[in-house]
C-alpha cells in the first residue's frame, strides 16, 4: 500500500445530467400554454340576464341552422336576427340538437359574432 501516491480523481459523467435537462425541457415545452388560440365568450341561459323582445332561438343541427323552428342559411340567419333585435347586445339563444358537435356550435357562434351579435346564450 502506497500512501504517498495521490489517488486519481474520477471525472463526473455529464451524459445523464444532459439527458435529464432535455427531458425537463421537453416536459415544460409540452406542458406550457403559449397563448390562447382564440376564445369565444358565451353565457349559460338562466343566469339572471334579462331576455327582452321577440323569440330568438337558434337551433344548431349537424348540417343546418334553424331560427325559431324555420330552416335558414347563415346569411339569412344574420339578417333575420337583425330584424328581431333592437341592439347588437340583445341575447341570442342557442341550442345544440342531436348529432351536432361542439365545433359546429363554435362555428355558428363565430358567425354570429362576425355578424355583430355579441351576446349568445347557450341552453340545453
Amino acid at each position: 500500500m502506497n500512501l504517498t501516491r495521490p489517488m486519481r480523481l474520477r471525472r463526473m459523467a455529464l451524459t445523464p445530467m444532459i439527458d435529464v435537462v432535455f427531458l425537463l425541457l421537453i416536459f415544460f415545452m409540452l406542458a406550457a400554454r403559449f397563448g390562447q388560440e382564440g376564445t369565444i365568450e358565451i353565457s349559460a341561459g338562466g343566469q339572471g340576464t334579462v331576455y327582452d323582445g321577440p323569440p330568438r332561438l337558434v337551433e344548431v343541427y349537424p348540417e343546418a341552422v334553424r331560427l325559431n323552428g324555420v330552416p335558414v342559411s347563415v346569411d339569412q340567419l344574420i339578417t333575420s336576427l337583425a330584424e328581431l333585435t333592437k341592439d347588437s347586445d340583445d341575447i341570442v339563444v342557442l341550442r345544440m340538437r342531436e348529432g351536432a358537435d361542439v365545433q359546429r356550435l363554435v362555428d355558428v357562434i363565430q358567425q354570429l359574432k362576425d355578424g355583430g351579435f355579441s351576446s349568445p346564450a347557450l341552453v340545453e
